[in-house]
């Protein structure tokens, strides 16, 4: 693909961003939640785009919209594309469709080229990465890797409706989720495309990265338990201060976060003051602790020194310190082989190439269960996301739809695919 193809590539890509951010429940905000009218009506436009790129279309029994191009040989493995076509509340326009719809202009070169590769190719639009509506996320990706648990059955959104009953409401039955999972040995592997999210490429002056690593995170509840007194008559010297403890730790826990390189992050989100009076010493606090990064003996190393700390903290000022932790997923590593094929081909693109992790999740952590997963950057203004302000430039997805296309097609060409039976879809 040349430069003015992929330009042309990309205007397009840009405006079918324009064009699906139009299809919201809400018409002064992007809103498109899962199994909703509006990711029904998406399905079929994006499902229309793909037959016109050359591909069998169908809609899975989970609500991901698919469509495949042939290989060489019919009922070839699939080198998977794709990312998500749900959003968040009062979104921005390209996180998860730019993967999407890039990866049909891929398939549309391909077959405007009227070339097949060893691989047949498949693009999916995941029906929830986001986990706006119920609460839970990554319900596309897991309907594919067959990894639903047998209670998100169960789960309802703000409304009282069921995932169950939701799924029932579109034509779907949850009886045949099952249906939408993928037997290993027809997947080779899965590429996603996406917005950073984040500052680091801007800063490089990059419009493209590859990412190493989808960062693993711990979340804790914490508290420091002090004695409340009277803010006039307590000597400074004689105070159990829990808030003062809670604020030393915050402190320390940005140094030496830092100390463990720029990898990994730590975040305390939320802070509650007991009794919360302007003229008591605080007694207690209770306050979040969120640490990422893409190696989990480090984050967990730093974790320990981030606990450790607190309760020196607590023994130096009289008060005891308490976690628990609530939340845990383990890092996801992006194959190896796809990442030098990426790098190959970001730096062919744009002369150099730069590897980060990202600190935001994907569907690459459920499809990486099951298949190697890689995934492309592309460089947002500002780092902004999940938000109405969140940006990409069209000299910026050129350069994405060329490299992706390289790494496909290079991909296809050194992977030996196994003949596969052909398959019914549903």
């Amino acid at each position: 693909m040349n430069l003015s193809e992929a330009e042309r590539a990309a205007a397009r890509v840009m405006a079918r961003c324009d064009a699906l951010a139009q299809i919201s429940e809400s018409p002064d905000g992007l809103t498109r939640v899962y199994l909703s009218p509006e990711h029904l009506q998406v399905n079929a436009l994006v499902g229309e785009w793909m037959r016109a790129a050359g591909m069998r279309v169908w809609q899975d029994a989970v609500g991901n919209i698919c469509g495949r191009y042939e290989g060489t040989e019919p009922g070839a493995q699939a080198l998977l594309l794709g990312s998500h076509l749900d959003t968040v509340r009062n979104a921005g326009r390209y996180d998860g469709m730019l993967g999407v719809l890039s990866a049909i202009e891929i398939v549309s070169w391909l077959h405007q080229q009227q070339r097949r590769l060893s691989l047949a190719i498949e693009v999916v639009g995941f029906g929830d990465e986001e986990g706006t509506r119920f609460g839970i996320t990554l319900l596309g990706s897991r309907g594919l890797t067959g990894s639903w648990p047998e209670s998100w059955s169960a789960v309802a959104d703000g409304n009282s409706i069921t995932v169950a009953q939701a799924l029932k409401d579109v034509g779907l039955d949850i009886a045949n989720i099952g249906k939408a999972a993928r037997a290993p040995e027809e997947i080779a592997a899965y590429l996603e495309l996406h917005i950073e999210q984040g500052p680091c490429l801007e800063q490089a002056d990059l419009a493209l990265g590859v990412v190493t690593a989808i960062n693993g995170a711990r979340r804790l509840s914490c508290r420091f338990q002090g004695e409340a007194g009277h803010a006039g008559t307590v000597p400074m010297a004689q105070r159990k201060d829990a808030l003062a403890a809670a604020a030393e730790w915050i402190v320390d826990i940005e140094q030496m976060t830092r100390r463990y390189g720029q990898q990994r992050v730590a975040t305390v989100g939320t802070l509650q003051c007991t009794s919360g009076a302007v003229n008591v010493i605080p007694g207690e606090v209770e306050l979040s602790l969120d640490i990422r990064g893409p190696d989990d003996a480090q984050l967990t190393a730093l974790l320990v020194d981030l606990l450790a700390q607190g309760e020196v903290i607590a023994r130096r000022r009289g008060v005891t310190f308490h976690s628990t932790e609530y939340y845990a997923i383990n890092a996801t590593r992006c194959d190896s082989q796809l990442q030098r094929a990426l790098s190959d081909a970001v730096a062919e693109v744009q002369g150099r190439s730069l590897s980060l992790p990202s600190g935001a999740g994907h569907d690459a952590i459920a499809i990486a269960e099951r298949w190697p997963v890689g995934m492309l950057f592309v460089r947002c203004a500002g780092g902004i996301s999940h938000h109405p302000a969140e940006a990409v430039t069209q000299p910026d997805v050129a350069q994405a739809v060329q490299a992706a296309l390289l790494t496909v097609e290079r991909f296809a060409a050194s992977f030996t695919p196994l003949a596969m039976p052909s398959r019914e879809v549903v």
